[in-house]
């Protein structure tokens, strides 16, 4: 068994999502225990899927049979997932399209053709863990849940931005063959040492549309804060505000992909989080002004949840 499914949720987050754990501490106990355990979950999902779990992709394809095939309340308890926070009746379409994603990621070499391709998948692997978010802060209005979505896309993004070299390492490319003339994982982890060579650069130019894409959907999902109750407004303006200055850093840095993962300091989150704060109060008769841009789902449509 993997050290993450012997753990506890609160000790999963704090050692494999330090980010969220810090943006945690401003949810109520009893919002901060269901959050936790919707993260450790979706932290052996996603060890399932990186090969980090012995026999992942067996597994991630044997409980997505299972939630498909049974007509009852399925019970993830007994596959092993005592973590999972929910009734999952209402969640059913949501948990299928998250472990399409996932299932998609255990299956090996992983190359994306298109825009349309990239935000799928995004939509798949996080954009569904808004909507799981959603339910654990019991927040069912159903304008807040485009919201949510754009925003784990928003941070999905930014994670395939940060991680290009290491996912180009385990034989993914998820920026779009389109946007690269189709490098393969390989030739990309090779330019990853030729500076200035077009390859390098090609890729530099693609990073840099990831991040912009991905301010798009950030901005969309601070408009939905506004469904949330206060201290659940704090801690997910805090975590998006956090998450977003990945990829600040990484612009700073010149999109230098090459030179391993970015991550933010104490001093960053301390900065993020006034940040956040400030923006919740003198921005609120902005964000409580807009309404959500649903060209940004025109590549979703078909899924859960998209109008």
């Amino acid at each position: 068994m993997h050290p993450n499914e012997k753990i506890t949720p609160f000790q999963s987050l704090s050692i494999n999502g330090r980010s969220f754990y810090w943006a945690s501490i401003f949810l109520s106990p009893y919002d901060r225990k269901k959050a936790a355990r919707l993260y450790a979950f979706c932290r052996i999902l996603d060890d399932l899927a990186d090969g980090d779990i012995p026999g992942g992709e067996a597994r991630l394809t044997q409980l997505q049979s299972e939630l498909q095939s049974s007509n009852e309340d399925y019970d993830f308890a007994s596959s092993g997932f005592e973590f999972f926070p929910h009734d999952v009746s209402s969640l059913r379409p949501v948990l299928s399209a998250l472990l399409d994603g996932l299932v998609q990621d255990a299956g090996g070499i992983i190359r994306l053709n298109s825009k349309r391709d990239l935000l799928r998948y995004a939509y798949c692997v996080a954009g569904t863990v808004g909507l799981l978010m959603c339910e654990t802060l019991n927040c069912h209005n159903p304008l807040a849940k485009s919201h949510a979505i754009d925003l784990g896309i928003g941070m999905q993004l930014t994670n395939i931005a940060r991680d290009v070299l290491e996912d180009a390492r385990m034989g993914r490319r998820y920026i779009p063959g389109e946007w690269v003339s189709d490098l393969s994982p390989e030739a990309i982890c090779i330019a990853a040492k030729k500076v200035n060579s077009s390859e390098n650069l090609l890729v530099k130019k693609a990073v840099k549309q990831l991040l912009t894409l991905a301010d798009k959907y950030y901005q969309s999902g601070t408009i939905g804060y506004r469904y949330l109750p206060w201290r659940a407004r704090i801690s997910i303006a805090v975590a998006a505000e956090v998450y977003r200055e990945i990829g600040m850093q990484l612009a700073q840095s010149g999109y230098s992909w090459h030179m391993g993962r970015q991550v933010t300091s104490k001093a960053s989150k301390l900065r993020c989080s006034f940040k956040a704060i400030m923006n919740l109060i003198f921005c609120r008769r902005r964000m409580d002004s807009e309404t959500h841009d649903y060209t940004l789902h025109n590549a979703l449509k078909g899924l859960p949840n998209i109008k």
